[in-house]
């Protein structure tokens, strides 16, 4: 009983095997698809940031205080980042205070924030390397965005000019709906 069933199974499976290379067409048609002429990126997109990583980044100042975080970017309709969403104090989110800065007043850097007490001399403890600094505005041909992140996506923090009680004074940003 039990080769029968064998026997059945194996009849059934090559059967379904014959009728399923019968349903596939042969076409002698060259043209190319659509999927084949359709123009692909490079996977290699050095100098160029992950929009998903950049909200949540942390913003300090020139004195290394953490100012607050981004919480958007605003984009023209060419699709260039023109403003940053930074939240300023609260805790996870309450009583956050939303304030709209320029993009290209924040500075990425790629190296962390190096802490070392009351250090303010220029280059030494307690202060940022401006060395691997860029502008809001940085291009992909910008070797220093990217010289020491590897295979990184984002900068480890951006730098702007202002005290978080700068930025609870300046007005709300809200969300037009």
């Amino acid at each position: 009983m039990l080769m029968k069933s064998i026997a059945a199974g194996l009849a059934g499976t090559a059967l379904f095997a014959t009728v399923a290379f019968a349903q596939n067409p042969t076409t002698t048609d060259k043209s190319p698809t659509a999927a084949s002429t359709a123009t692909t990126t490079s996977t290699t997109a050095s100098g160029e940031w992950r929009a998903s990583k950049m909200a949540g980044l942390k913003i300090y100042n020139d004195a290394n205080e953490n100012i607050g975080s981004i919480n958007d970017l605003l984009m023209d309709k060419g699709g260039a980042i023109k403003t940053a969403v930074i939240g300023v104090g609260g805790f996870l989110g309450v009583g956050e205070h939303l304030v709209a800065v320029p993009y290209e007043k924040l500075k990425f850097v790629n190296e962390a924030v190096a802490y070392s007490g009351a250090g303010t001399a220029p280059g030494g403890p307690g202060t940022m390397s401006k060395s691997t600094t860029t502008t809001g505005a940085a291009t992909g041909t910008d070797k220093t965005a990217t010289a020491s992140s590897g295979s990184k996506w984002y900068p480890d923090h951006a730098v702007f000019n202002a005290s978080k009680d700068d930025l609870k004074k300046m007005p709300e940003f809200k969300y037009s709906e």
